[in-house]
């Protein structure tokens, strides 16, 4: 394979499971050392198994400023640079008319899938904008335009993605950092399980490819936005949605 990240260190967000995991290991593959972090111990544990001392595997609460912090600083303090971000840590929340969400439920959503990429960004930019180097990719979704039935919170979270992708872009411009999105639809991860039978019927259904993506496809667009081959794009939001979203 070849090593398009070699000698660049990556952060990875929910990086123990799902798109982030697959992210993971397509940079390591490239020659990437990536900073694993995410709340699940037995997965980090996995991931750490697997990759070695190319990984630096964290529990990290990316709700939590402190948590943010206190971790960086030890990545920093091993690895001395920090090149490539990626939010991908989410959860689709509560399945139901909104009226219905609590608003613990509002909240919880909104931090995990939204602040968190606030936080994690404004903590990374000091040390992508000393490299005059530096990429971040959010991970928003479909939902962002589509605003679906029963999915208020989670669509209202990654809307926000959307926005923020394209202010950070903008606020970034002339440091040499680019921050880009992607919006998928399905992809074939274990957040599909937190989806009713009957929501995501209806989904697959808007698909025109007819089938959900998989976590080799997200991974590929990831790393190539990720990459110095993308140079001349920022602030945008690329579909993986196998057409629902075009």
């Amino acid at each position: 394979m070849i090593q398009r990240f070699g000698g660049r260190v990556a952060l990875v967000t929910g990086g123990a499971a799902g798109i982030g995991r697959a992210v993971v290991d397509r940079m390591v593959a490239e020659g990437a050392t990536v900073v694993v972090w995410d709340i699940n111990e037995e997965r980090l544990a996995s991931c750490r198994q697997l990759h070695a001392a190319h990984v630096l595997t964290q529990r990290v609460d990316v709700t939590d400023a402190g948590n943010i912090d206190r971790a960086l600083s030890e990545a920093m303090g091993q690895f001395g640079r920090l090149d490539i971000v990626v939010n991908g840590a989410g959860l689709i929340g509560p399945n139901g008319p909104f009226w219905e969400t609590t608003p613990e439920e509002w909240e919880r959503t909104l931090r995990i899938d939204l602040t968190s990429v606030f936080l994690v960004s404004r903590a990374a930019r000091p040390h992508l904008v000393a490299n005059g180097w530096g990429r971040i990719i959010n991970i928003a979704s479909v939902t962002a335009n589509e605003g679906p039935k029963n999915l208020a919170v989670y669509a209202t979270s990654k809307a926000g993605v959307v926005g923020l992708t394209k202010s950070m872009a903008k606020d970034l411009a002339g440091t040499g950092v680019l921050v880009n999105a992607i919006a998928p639809a399905l992809i074939a991860t274990e957040l599909l399980g937190q989806l009713t039978k009957e929501y995501y019927e209806a989904a697959l259904s808007r698909i025109p490819l007819g089938r959900a993506g998989t976590l080799d496809e997200a991974a590929a667009l990831i790393t190539w936005l990720c990459s110095e081959e993308c140079s001349f794009s920022t602030g945008a939001v690329y579909d993986l949605s196998g057409g629902r979203g075009v």
